[in-house]
């Protein structure tokens, strides 16, 4: 059986905070485990504040929808907004940064596509009329699921 629900809030750091946290806890509340429930808490948070500074950028505010899918074994989330699209059609690669050098060389930001694509076992992106859609699956064992 696949529970489902969906939300939608206004891309602004505040309402994106309140819009995942609201998520998060309702994916606790359907049985996700808490460590697990975690990892996507920092996946989709990366996601929507993607959303919220670069695809809203130098535009009117816009919303943020959610969709969540859920079943015993993976968790479908679906990050749809209007802003603008990936550069040349592509999510960033999300490579690993290097560390290895002093403080004030450390870059400011890059983390966010390795924490997603890491913390995500599939990530797709995909450009339509309606505007840009990110798809992330993560492998889930439900607590109150029974084994095979």
């Amino acid at each position: 059986m696949v529970d489902s629900f969906s939300c939608s809030f206004t891309a602004t750091e505040l309402d994106a905070r309140t819009g995942v946290q609201d998520v998060v806890n309702r994916l606790r509340e359907m049985g996700v485990p808490e460590a697990r429930a975690d990892e996507v808490q920092i996946a989709l948070t990366e996601a929507v504040n993607n959303v919220v500074e670069h695809a809203y950028a130098g535009m009117d505010v816009g919303d943020v929808r959610i969709r969540c899918n859920l079943d015993p074994e993976q968790l479908w989330i679906s990050i749809g907004d209007a802003g603008v699209p990936f550069k040349d059609g592509q999510l960033p690669a999300g490579t690993q940064q290097d560390l290895n050098v002093s403080l004030e060389e450390l870059p400011e930001g890059g983390f966010g596509w390795l924490l997603i694509r890491e913390l995500a076992t599939d990530v797709q992106y995909e450009r339509n009329d309606a505007g840009n859609n990110l798809s992330l699956r993560f492998e889930i064992q439900m607590r109150n699921a029974k084994p095979a």
